[in-house]
């Protein structure tokens, strides 16, 4: 018996559930080809970050100004702004290049902070021939004059204008800090979200105590990661229902860490670290466990699997809530060497 490993993702027919999320790999057009051969059933480029293509226009607007206030012809010193070529030109150039290249979906990711950085370069991602767009949402709001109310509210106007600019499926990802989590992703699909993703994760500062300054610190998942984005994703599967498409992100670096993530509802599971530790060829071990645990269990597809452990489908719904803090804290154990004696 041969398990079917298709299935769908914001309304795209993926050969696998197994996804390459944003990462350096992904930028790279070989390394995007060697993902596909792998087994990847769909490409989640790198993303385009707002600020980058801002502070290359502000850098360049300065050179071209440089001098003027002394010289007038410093003007003619440049060519046109129009002949630039930048990080959003190069962005789109590489989406067009990877897609060309791809019998499997490419999903573009855009990472904006202004209502018109999103709506601008969601058209031009479109226009590039992106099959779907990730949009993160990703900020640390350190201003306590603004409410968790006003940070939501600019959230959603963000994504209704995305979604009013463009046909593509989308998806939104977000991270697991909102206040009421449930009720923002049901807005969240309310403003015109196909699918979501759960989670972004928020890469850590530290302290260099030799150069005594901030710098920053990259952190690859671990297996336990993958927690978080489990709880979520079985508490928001009964409530979204299947027309909204989940994926299930952080923590999958093995078949079983994939298995998990569709038992508790997970359309897909996309991978980074794992990627990133060992390479594209690691999707070929991934898949093959994924196999094994399946036939080995008589399922027939991942279809049949998925959302069989989710809030609404195990025995005590209780155990992704409140109850199962107080049962972690209850089940550890005291080492022998730590029991105090009479």
């Amino acid at each position: 018996m041969t398990v079917d490993l298709t299935t769908r993702y914001l309304g795209l027919e993926l050969r696998s559930p197994l996804v390459a999320s944003a990462s350096p790999l992904t930028r790279d057009p070989k390394a995007a080809r060697a993902l596909e051969e792998a087994g990847a059933g769909a490409i989640v480029l790198h993303s385009l970050f707002e600020e980058e293509i801002l502070n290359e226009e502000i850098e360049l607007h300065a050179s071209l100004e440089a001098g003027t206030g002394h010289f007038a012809e410093a003007l003619d010193y440049f060519p046109e702004v129009a002949t630039f070529i930048g990080e959003g030109d190069r962005y789109l150039r590489n989406l067009s290049g990877i897609k060309a290249e791809s019998s499997v979906p490419v999903i573009a990711s855009l990472n904006a902070s202004s209502p018109g950085g999103w709506v601008r370069y969601a058209r031009l991602i479109e226009e590039a021939g992106a099959d779907a767009l990730e949009l993160n949402l990703y900020h640390v709001v350190a201003d306590r004059m603004r409410t968790a109310a006003d940070i939501e509210a600019v959230d959603l106007e963000l994504v209704a204008g995305v979604r009013a600019a463009v046909k593509l499926p989308l998806a939104v990802k977000i991270s697991p800090f909102y206040s009421a989590l449930a009720d923002f992703v049901a807005q969240v699909v309310k403003a015109g979200a196909n699918g979501l993703v759960l989670f972004n994760r928020f890469y850590q500062p530290d302290l260099d105590l030799v150069e005594l300054k901030v710098v920053p610190r990259v952190d690859l998942s671990h297996p336990s990661d993958l927690r978080l984005p489990m709880r979520w994703t079985a508490i928001l599967r009964p409530q979204l229902g299947p027309g909204v498409s989940i994926a299930a992100s952080s923590g999958v670096h093995s078949g079983i860490d994939a298995i998990k993530a569709l038992m508790v509802g997970a359309d897909v599971a996309m991978m980074t670290s794992a990627l990133l530790r060992q390479g594209p060829a690691v999707l070929c071990a991934i898949e093959e466990e994924m196999r094994t645990w399946l036939e080995e269990r008589e399922y027939e597809s991942v279809s049949q699997l998925r959302g069989s452990a989710s809030q609404a489908n195990v025995a005590d719904p209780s155990s992704f809530e409140r109850a199962q803090y107080m049962r972690t804290l209850h089940s550890w154990s005291t080492p022998p060497a730590l029991t105090p004696t009479v």
